[in-house]
């Protein structure tokens, strides 16, 4: 009961803070998740609500990384297993993930869809992290990476370019090795 008493109050904590990071002139930062051990960072501006993952129903014939559709505050969101979608992790459909949290996409992207993360982490600034460079090929919506102080990798996604990748709008796609790996 104390766990959930804790994960209620991390998630009031961080929904506070970034109700209050939206009201801040800043447009910089982050929503800290894992996703898979790895550590992604989600612009504020583009990150929407957290839900508890709850019921999710199963969408028969869809993308293995679609995990259902959720009703989030009486209204109906595509779900997807961001860490499925990633490559971050490997296995046919997940039946409906009951673990993790679900962060919703902004409104201002007009695109009713829920990303299944791990793990909230927190909130990031940059002015706290440097930029890593790295050869390495990833998706167009996956960032540079950035260490913190305490030399986690991080990995920033644009959501935004997300929702608009081919991968994500393809039906026929299939997870592949990841490219963000750490």
């Amino acid at each position: 009961m104390a766990n959930k008493d804790a994960l209620r109050d991390l998630q009031v904590r961080l929904a506070n803070r970034l109700r209050e990071a939206r009201e801040q002139p800043r447009q910089v930062g982050w929503l800290a998740v894992e996703c898979g051990g790895n550590g992604l960072l989600m612009p504020l501006a583009q990150a929407g609500e957290i839900h508890p993952v709850g019921r999710i129903t199963a969408v028969p014939h869809a993308k293995p990384w679609l995990a259902g559709v959720a009703n989030l505050r009486g209204e109906l969101y595509a779900v997807v297993d961001l860490p499925l979608f990633l490559g971050l992790q490997e296995g046919g459909r997940n039946p409906g993930p009951t673990q993790g949290q679900l962060v919703a996409l902004n409104a201002s992207l007009n695109l009713n869809a829920a990303l299944r993360v791990d793990r909230l982490v927190g909130l990031r600034d940059p002015e706290h992290m440097t930029v890593e460079h790295s050869d390495a090929p990833r998706p167009g919506f996956v960032s540079a990476g950035w260490r913190d102080a305490q030399g986690r990798l991080w990995q920033a996604l644009d959501l935004a370019q997300m929702a608009n990748d081919p991968a994500f709008l393809d039906v026929a796609h299939r997870p592949q090795a990841s490219t963000i790996k750490q």
